[in-house]
C-alpha cells in the first residue's frame, strides 16, 4: 500500500532527457506507472548514466532489478548486458528455446 501511495505522490511525467531513449514512442503520452517496463527497457538500453539513476531514484533498483529479470535477453542489448547484470545483480537473462519445428 505504501508504494502506491508513493507512485500517486511523484510527478507522472517523465523528465526531457527521456524523449531521446524513447523516441519511437509518443512522448506527451507515456506514463512513467503504466508503461514502466518499456521506459526501463529502452532507458537501459540506449540511455546514459542519468537515465540509469533516475529509474533507479523513480522505481527503486529492485523493482528495476525484477523488470529486467522477467525480460526477454533479446530486449537487452549485447553492449549493455555485461553491465547490466553486474549493477543489477543479474546471472541469468530469460531466453526463449528455439522451437525446431
Amino acid at each position: 500500500m505504501r508504494i502506491l501511495n508513493i507512485f500517486k505522490t511523484r510527478k507522472k511525467t517523465l523528465p526531457e532527457y527521456f524523449r531521446i531513449v524513447l523516441w519511437s514512442y509518443d512522448f506527451e503520452t507515456i506514463d512513467p506507472i503504466k508503461d514502466k517496463k518499456t521506459i526501463i527497457i529502452n532507458a537501459i538500453n540506449y540511455g546514459d548514466l542519468r537515465h540509469w539513476k533516475w529509474l533507479v531514484e523513480f522505481y527503486g533498483k529492485k523493482a528495476v532489478t525484477e523488470v529486467l529479470k522477467i525480460a526477454s535477453g533479446t530486449e537487452i542489448r549485447p553492449r549493455v548486458r555485461s553491465l547490466v547484470s553486474i549493477l543489477f545483480s543479474i546471472n541469468n537473462f530469460n531466453y526463449e528455446p528455439r522451437s525446431f519445428n
